[in-house]
């Protein structure tokens, strides 16, 4: 019998599975149904535990920024997300490097 995840399990493993899907898929490009599939649950599980798409970029970036995850962060940083605007300055640096190459 499989086991129930708590939310915050469940929320949390959703997470790393949007952050493959905005490495792979591009963060302006990711959509809920890229993430369910990803994952293997169906969309409304995706929009119940990270909200709307403003709310799940939102966290999908504070998880990159908190994760180092350089290419998410670099193509935040070119779309001026605020999240990615806020990351402290060497990961910005090191992200702005993978924009100039």
């Amino acid at each position: 019998m499989a086991t129930r995840l708590q939310p915050t399990a469940r929320k949390s493993a959703l997470l790393d599975a949007a952050l493959v899907v905005a490495q792979r898929d591009g963060y302006d490009h990711m959509t809920r149904e890229a993430i369910a599939a990803q994952y293997q649950v169906s969309p409304g599980l995706v929009s119940h535990h990270l909200g709307t798409m403003p709310q799940l970029r939102r966290a999908v970036m504070r998880a990159a920024v908190a994760r180092g995850v350089l290419g998410i962060i670099a193509r935040g940083l070119s779309l001026k997300d605020p999240q990615a605007l806020r990351a402290p300055d060497d990961l910005k640096r090191k992200a702005a490097k993978l924009i100039a190459s």
